[in-house]
């Protein structure tokens, strides 16, 4: 075992202090990361905060991790020491599965082992990269292409594949009219990837605060979801609503953006259950739909895609200590687009 530096929260409401986690000894097949950068995602505040129940105290968040490989196992093969690779949201699973021998380790049947805050058999818990190194099978490392800025990559390995994979699943691409549902940390990069994939792009968003913004990112619309002549004017107009917002909205108005066989897909998480009356869905033989991350493959092919397509998150990076005041900033809309933690400053 070795010891690291790392922030944790002890309770929903105690805020982070600094401490010392253990890391596993590096086994054959294992890589050892100094991380450099952790992205902060909203998930991170919802466990922190347990606002979905669940949380394992103490809490170590973070998945959204890039750094360079300090060390790895004998049989680990096509990574060096100081190669610059990431870990996203989750670091095992069987591999024996239906679901992990198709790439899609999300969906393990015996239990994907999320970044953090999953029990593990030995009794502990994993811990993620609000931290100075982390040991990881090397199925879960990604390669960070030299394309890509690394701390502007990092909320690739979460904001990133939570939008490219749907986007990618509902045909975004030339001829396809796609609306991106809220510009913040998920959206914005929802709207760099959909129009490097070709789609004619549009974002609603609740006013036009971050207009100029949208339009810099690729999008060729912005509507202002406060305006009712928002849902008049754009009645049928969409193939693809992608709702990148845990709001709770009212569906069946979106719903009606959508032409013939449209598609809304949410990969926020309301707290209220959705109300959808079946004639808005059968009659123009719309889908309402949800999507997860995407498995490994996934991943990889996700940031060729960003590399070759010049597409990062744009980032804020905070240190150590402003995380907590961060937090507060987030859940206030406070931020364009992404905070990052420079691990660096205060726990490298």
């Amino acid at each position: 075992m070795s010891t690291v530096p790392a922030l944790e929260a002890v309770s929903a409401d105690s805020g982070f202090r600094r401490t010392e986690i253990e890391r596993r000894p590096v086994g054959p097949r294992d890589v050892e990361i100094e991380i450099d950068y952790a992205g902060i995602c909203h998930s991170d505040i919802h466990t922190v905060r347990d606002e979905w129940g669940g949380a394992r105290y103490p809490v170590t968040p973070g998945h959204e991790i890039v750094g360079r490989v300090r060390s790895a196992g004998e049989e680990v093969e096509g990574l060096a020491t100081g190669d610059v690779v990431g870990v996203g949201c989750f670091v095992d699973s069987c591999g024996r599965c239906e679901q992990c021998t198709a790439g899609l380790e999300q969906f393990c049947a015996e239990g994907v082992v999320a970044t953090y805050n999953t029990p593990l058999p030995d009794g502990t818990t994993t811990r993620g990269g609000y931290s100075g190194a982390i040991v990881v099978d090397e199925h879960f490392v990604l390669r960070v292409p030299e394309a890509l800025d690394p701390a502007r990559a990092a909320p690739l390995l979460c904001a990133g594949i939570t939008t490219y994979a749907p986007l990618k699943r509902w045909g975004a691409g030339p001829g396809r009219k796609v609306a991106v549902l809220g510009m913040g940390g998920l959206g914005h990069v929802a709207v760099k990837i959909a129009a490097a994939m070709g789609a004619e792009v549009t974002v609603l968003s609740q006013s036009l605060s971050k207009q100029e913004d949208g339009l810099a990112f690729g999008a060729t619309d912005y509507f202002a979801t406060k305006d009712p002549a928002t849902f008049e004017d754009n009645r049928g107009r969409f193939d693809l609503i992608l709702n990148t917002v845990s709001a709770d909205l009212p569906v069946e108005d979106y719903l009606s953006l959508l032409g013939v066989n449209g598609v809304l897909c949410s990969v926020g998480l309301p707290t209220e259950p959705y109300s959808v009356r079946p004639g808005a869905l059968v009659g123009p033989q719309r889908v309402l739909t949800g999507s997860m991350v995407g498995g490994i493959p996934e991943h990889r092919e996700m940031l060729e895609f960003c590399a070759e397509h010049g597409v990062e998150a744009e980032v804020e990076l905070i240190g150590a200590e402003d995380v907590d005041a961060a937090y507060d900033r987030v859940v206030a809309s406070d931020v364009r687009y992404r905070f990052v933690i420079d691990v660096t400053r205060g726990l490298g």
